[in-house]
C-alpha cells in the first residue's frame, strides 16, 4: 500500500500530528510520501517524513496576535495553485491522507482518488459547538481542502465522527515550577514585558524570533527545537500558549495546567479557547494583560487527560483496509479516553443537551 500524506505547513500543529501518524503507518509497512504546502521561510527537518515535496499552497499571515487577511489575500496565487494541482501525479497512490492541505486534496478530488481528511479542521464539518465561525468560515472549511472521507480530531466527540487527539506519549513527567511559554503569533516585544512583571516565577519562552538560547532575568529564551521543547514540557508546571490544537492536547495529556490566548480573527483558535474553557480543561486570556496571567499563575496543578495511542490505532485500521468505517474507529478510541472528574461533569452536562439529530446539535453553543 502506498499513501500520499498532504500536510498544511502553517504552524506546527499539523506537522506534529502528521509526524506521529506517518511514523505509525511506516511501522505497519506502508509506504508514505509527504507533500507540504503553506510553509513560509525555512522548511522544517522532520525525520519521520523523510524527503518530502514542497509546494506553495496557501499561507495564512498574522500580525499583532490577529490574522492579517490582506497579507493572506495578497500572497495568494491562484494560477500557481492551479498549476501545482495539475502537476501533482497521484497515479501510484492507493490513498491520500490529508491534514488541511489544499493542493493534494483538490488533485485527489479532480482525479477520483480516495482521500481521507484527518485533521482538527475536519471536526468543523460536523455539528459541534463553535464560536465566531460564520458563513464564510464554514465555506472555507468545507472547500479549502475537500476530501471524500472526513475524520475530525477534537477534545470531545460531541456525538459525531470525531477521534481524540494524536499526542506523543511523554515519560518522566515532573514539575520544576517553571511555566512554558509558546506564543508564536505574538511579538516578543509584547511577551517579555509581561513575563518580567512576575519576578517570583520562572518562564521558559520558545519563539520563532529567538535565534540563540539566552537568559533575561526570570526568563529563559529558547529558539524553536522540538526536542528541547518536549524536555521543557515534561518538566514544567504549566503552559501558556496560543489556542491551537496540538500543544494544548500535549499539555493536557502531560497533566499541565493550561492558559490559552487565541489568535483573534482565526475562528478555529477562538473556538478552541472557549471549548477548552467550557470543558474545564483550560483558562482563556483574552489579551496579554497582567491580571489574566496573574490569576492563572495562582491556580493549582491540573489533572492529566488520558488519550490512547490514536496514531497507532488509525494506522492499524488503515493497514487492515477498515478505515472507511469511521464511526467504528471513533467509538473504539473514545472508549479508551479518561478525563479529570470536573471535566467529566461539565462534559456530561453538555452532552445531555445534545440529541443525535443534526438540528438539535447546532443549538449547543460554547460559553465565553
Amino acid at each position: 500500500m502506498r499513501i500520499l500524506y498532504g500536510v498544511q505547513g502553517t504552524g506546527n500543529g499539523h506537522i506534529t500530528r502528521a509526524r506521529l501518524l506517518c511514523s505509525a503507518l511506516k511501522q505497519q509497512g506502508i509506504q508514505v510520501d509527504v507533500l507540504m504546502s503553506g510553509r513560509e521561510g525555512e522548511m522544517p527537518d522532520v525525520p519521520e517524513f523523510g524527503r518530502y515535496r514542497k509546494v506553495k499552497g496557501v499561507s495564512f499571515h498574522h500580525k499583532g496576535g490577529r490574522v492579517n487577511k490582506w497579507a493572506t489575500f495578497h500572497d495568494l496565487s491562484l494560477r500557481q495553485f492551479a498549476q501545482d494541482v495539475k502537476a501533482l501525479d497521484l497515479s501510484s497512490y492507493d490513498l491520500l491522507i490529508n491534514d488541511f492541505e489544499p493542493v493534494s486534496a483538490w488533485a485527489a478530488k479532480q482525479r477520483g482518488v480516495d482521500s481521507l481528511s484527518i485533521s482538527h479542521q475536519a471536526a468543523f464539518l460536523h455539528d459541534i459547538p463553535t464560536k465566531e465561525m460564520g458563513f464564510w468560515n464554514r465555506r472555507l472549511v468545507r472547500n479549502f481542502a475537500p476530501c471524500k472521507y472526513n475524520l475530525g480530531v477534537h477534545w470531545a466527540d460531541f456525538k459525531q465522527t470525531i477521534v481524540p487527539p494524536l499526542v506523543e506519549t511523554l515519560e518522566n513527567i515532573s514539575n520544576n515550577g517553571k511555566v512554558l511559554v509558546y506564543l508564536p503569533f505574538e511579538s516578543l516585544h509584547q511577551i517579555l514585558p509581561l513575563l518580567k512583571r512576575f519576578t517570583g516565577h520562572q518562564f521558559v519562552c520558545f519563539h520563532p524570533e529567538i535565534k540563540h538560547p539566552v537568559s533575561d532575568g526570570n526568563i529563559q529564551l529558547q529558539p524553536i527545537s522540538r526536542n528541547e521543547f518536549l524536555d521543557n514540557l515534561r518538566a514544567c508546571a504549566g503552559v501558556f500558549c496560543n489556542a491551537g490544537f496540538e500543544l494544548p492536547s500535549e499539555a493536557m495529556a502531560a497533566g499541565k495546567k493550561l492558559l490559552v490566548k487565541p489568535l483573534f480573527g482565526q475562528f478555529e483558535q477562538v473556538t478552541n479557547a472557549y471549548t477548552l474553557q467550557s470543558l474545564g480543561l483550560a483558562h482563556v486570556a483574552e489579551s496579554l494583560e497582567p491580571y489574566q496571567l496573574d490569576s492563572w499563575l495562582q491556580m493549582d496543578q491540573a489533572e492529566p487527560v488520558y488519550y490512547p495511542n490514536v496514531a497507532e490505532l488509525l494506522a492499524t485500521y488503515i493497514k487492515n483496509d477498515q478505515w472507511q468505517n469511521l464511526e467504528a474507529m471513533a467509538k473504539d478510541m473514545w472508549q479508551q479516553v479518561s478525563y479529570p472528574a470536573a471535566s467529566q461533569l461539565l462534559m456530561a452536562n453538555i452532552m445531555s443537551d445534545r440529541a443525535p439529530s443534526a438540528e438539535s446539535l447546532t443549538k449547543v453553543k460554547v460559553s465565553g
